[in-house]
């Protein structure tokens, strides 16, 4: 069986950063500092975790991020990944702009106009993206082309040969 995880015995100075912790206004810091200073007095995760009423994995993971870090193991890192890259690399958006310069009819659709949320379903259909991508994602894509990307706007048009002959005549 394996022994408790513990932190073991603190320093003079460690304990004075724990304790200063203690009364920092975040609250990760508040609770970092509690487990760490429960976990130097010899309790055990489980125990500290039900009188902090906190998750045991919560107690693990601060100590163990105190074994790897002592010093910065009281500030939260970021959530943020380390390096994201786009799905729509520089060929797919270019395959995407070229899909603009064409009809949705082109690829059976029942209009006649781009849509974000069409975009993104005809960009899955022609296997330019991997799956449907959410709207941001495609107009985050436009943004990085240099594509400003407006809201479609219904014309009305006739079918009529002398439509813009009426139509000028109408309107002055």
């Amino acid at each position: 069986m394996k022994p408790p995880l513990s932190i073991g015995p603190l320093s003079n100075r460690q304990r004075r950063r724990l304790e200063k912790g203690l009364r920092s206004r975040d609250a990760f810091t508040l609770r970092r500092g509690q487990i760490l200073l429960a976990s130097a007095r010899g309790e055990r995760p489980s125990v500290i975790a039900a009188h902090l009423r906190c998750g045991t994995q919560t107690v693990r993971n601060a100590i163990r991020a105190f074994r790897t870090d002592p010093a910065g193991c009281l500030h939260a890192a970021s959530s943020r990944p380390n390096r994201s890259t786009p799905i729509l690399d520089g060929a797919a958006c270019e395959q995407l702009r070229a899909i603009l310069h064409e009809s949705p009819h082109a690829f059976g659709k029942p209009t006649s106009l781009w849509t974000l949320r069409l975009l993104a379903a005809v960009s899955a259909e022609q296997e330019i993206t991997p799956h449907a991508l959410s709207l941001e994602s495609i107009r985050r894509a436009f943004q990085r082309m240099g594509v400003r990307w407006k809201r479609a706007k219904y014309w009305i048009t006739s079918p009529d040969p002398r439509y813009a002959l009426k139509k000028s005549s109408a309107t002055g």
